[in-house]
């Protein structure tokens, strides 16, 4: 059972400069909360208690203050400032006193996800026993992205990154459990011409174990990924859209741990005198009316 994750949220977001100059991309609003609810929210929706924050060197502070100890939403919260972007894997190294003897979830931290099944996908994912499960998902320009070729029995066959003919349009998103061995096996990785380690390279490495699979987030799931302005707009539009038909919220945190029974109406009370007078503490109270 995979009991901790780890959320990169470091990077410059130099796409989306200069909004970026003074703020991490992860604490820029995705309609009424910050980025960095989403990912957040996966890992407790998978029942992950136990999270990692890798973020950009002078930016603890500012994750601190709106995310404190993790304690609001019955969660522990650990942080660990990254000097330089030196490629995904790099965070299973960072984060190796952290992961200790332990399987690990990794989710990028600009990554969206949303589907009916979403949390049922994850609870399976979770019970991973060895190897490595990624999430896979459709997309109509498999050219942009990380895209997998998966058999009958859910094993990859290869990952190609942005192959231009591409039988395949399964891309990687950016939701990874892994057993313990992918500490060492970043440890043996070397840097590309981009001078990163690559999460390709690192997949391969379980493929030629035959112990890389996929999941699939299945028709009618979203996963949509926050890379540029345009994105970050397109994400909210389409979280208020939901929000405002339905009447409930997406990545409410505490609305999860309270579902988890990690907290209870006097720790959603702190809450919303946390928040102040807000959309997001009016939503809070009617949770425990």
């Amino acid at each position: 059972m995979i009991k901790k994750g780890i959320i990169l949220a470091g990077g410059y977001g130099t796409r989306m400069s200069p909004l970026t100059k003074s703020v991490n991309k992860q604490l820029l609003p995705i309609y009424d909360k910050p980025l960095i609810y989403y990912p957040l929210s996966v890992l407790m929706l998978a029942g992950i208690k136990n999270i990692l924050i890798i973020v950009n060197k002078g930016q603890l502070g500012q994750f601190r203050k709106i995310l404190k100890d993790g304690k609001r939403f019955g969660i522990k919260l650990n942080f660990i400032e990254q000097t330089t972007p030196k490629g995904l894997p790099d965070a299973f190294i960072l984060g190796e006193n952290f992961i200790g003897k332990d399987k690990v979830a990794l989710i990028l931290g600009d990554n969206f996800f949303y589907g009916q099944s979403l949390t049922k996908k994850l609870k399976d994912c979770v019970k991973l026993k060895s190897g490595c499960k990624i999430l896979v998902h459709p997309v109509n320009n498999p050219e942009l992205y990380g895209v997998a070729s998966v058999n009958a029995k859910n094993k990859i066959n290869s990952i190609i990154e942005k192959p231009k003919n591409s039988k395949s349009n399964l891309a990687v998103t950016g939701l990874y459990f892994f057993d313990n061995k992918v500490v060492n096996f970043s440890k043996t990785l070397r840097p590309s011409k981009r001078k990163e380690l690559e999460i390709v390279d690192l997949l391969n490495k379980y493929k030629k174990k035959k112990k890389l699979s996929a999941e699939f987030l299945g028709r009618g799931g979203a996963w949509l990924d926050t890379g540029s302005i345009d994105d970050f707009y397109k994400t909210s539009s389409f979280v208020s859209s939901l929000e405002n038909r339905q009447g409930l919220k997406i990545a409410c945190l505490e609305e999860i741990a309270l579902s988890n029974k990690w907290i209870n109406k006097k720790d959603i009370k702190k809450s919303i005198k946390f928040y102040g007078n807000c959309i997001y503490s009016n939503y809070l109270k009617k949770l425990i009316q």
